[in-house]
C-alpha cells in the first residue's frame, strides 16, 4: 500500500539535490486524468464536417475512379484488341460515367458555395483571434500567405475544369460507346480531356488538404459522435 511522503529536498553524494514525490498523489491526478478522458465527447463540428465530406467524400472518390475512367476508355477505345461490353456492362459504364460527374460537381460546388465563403469571411475589427476566419490568418503571416496567394487561387481556379471535362467524357463516351476506336481525333480528345479531370481534382485536392492544415474552416455546431461515459 502506499503511504503519503512529505516532499522534502535530499542531499545526495557528492551536493545533489532530488525532491521526494508523493506518490500517492501521483497515482490520484493520473486516475483524476484518465477518468476525465473517458468522460469526453468525440465531437466534430458542422463545418469540419462539410470540409471532410467536400474533400474526403466527394473529391477523393472522383480521384480514386479516376484511374478506372482512363482504363476504361483505353480498353474499349484504345488498345488493339478491345474490350466490347455487353447490354449490361454498358449500363454499368453509363452509370459509372454519370456518377464521376456527379461526384466531380458536387465536390466543386460545395467547395465553391459552402467551403469557401466560410474559408473568406471577413473579422469583425478589433478581433485578434482569427481561427475561425482562415483567409485572414494565412494573410496575417508572411510565412503563410502564399497558401491564400497561391494554393488558393489556383485551386479555386483549377478545379472547375474537372466536372467540365468530365461531363464532356461522359457525354461523348456515352453517345459513341466502343465506336469511339473508329473516330482517332475524338478519341485522342476524350483521353486528354479525362486526364485534365483527373490532374485538376488531384491539383484542387492536393492544395486543400495543404490549406486546411494551416488554416482548417472551424466554427459551426458540435456534433456528438460518440458520447462518452
Amino acid at each position: 500500500m502506499l503511504q503519503n511522503v512529505v516532499s522534502c529536498p535530499v542531499v545526495l553524494p557528492g551536493g545533489m539535490q532530488c525532491v521526494l514525490v508523493d506518490a500517492l498523489a501521483a497515482n490520484d491526478l493520473t486516475a483524476t486524468d484518465l477518468a476525465a478522458k473517458r468522460g469526453t465527447n468525440m465531437e466534430i463540428s458542422s463545418r469540419d464536417l462539410m470540409t471532410a465530406i467536400h474533400g474526403m467524400g466527394f473529391g477523393a472518390l472522383f480521384i480514386l475512379g479516376g484511374s478506372g475512367l482512363i482504363w476504361l476508355i483505353y480498353a474499349t477505345a484504345v488498345s488493339g484488341t478491345r474490350w466490347q461490353p455487353g447490354p449490361c456492362d454498358s449500363m454499368a459504364v453509363r452509370c459509372y460515367l454519370i456518377g464521376m460527374a456527379v461526384l466531380a460537381w458536387l465536390a466543386v460546388l460545395s467547395g465553391a458555395y459552402v467551403i469557401y465563403p466560410w474559408y473568406r469571411a471577413i473579422p469583425p475589427a478589433g478581433t485578434t483571434d482569427l481561427s475561425l476566419y482562415p483567409q485572414r490568418l494565412l494573410m496575417s503571416n508572411p510565412l503563410t500567405a502564399g497558401w491564400h496567394d497561391y494554393g488558393m487561387e489556383w485551386k479555386e481556379h483549377i478545379a472547375w475544369f474537372a466536372p467540365i471535362a468530365m461531363t464532356m467524357v461522359a457525354y461523348v463516351f456515352i453517345k459513341y460507346g466502343s465506336s469511339l476506336a473508329l473516330h482517332r481525333k475524338l478519341r485522342i480528345t476524350v483521353l486528354a480531356f479525362a486526364i485534365v479531370a483527373f490532374c485538376a481534382a488531384g491539383i484542387a485536392g492536393t492544395w486543400g488538404a495543404f490549406l486546411n492544415k494551416f488554416a482548417p474552416v472551424r466554427g459551426g455546431s458540435e456534433i456528438v459522435l460518440i458520447k462518452g461515459k
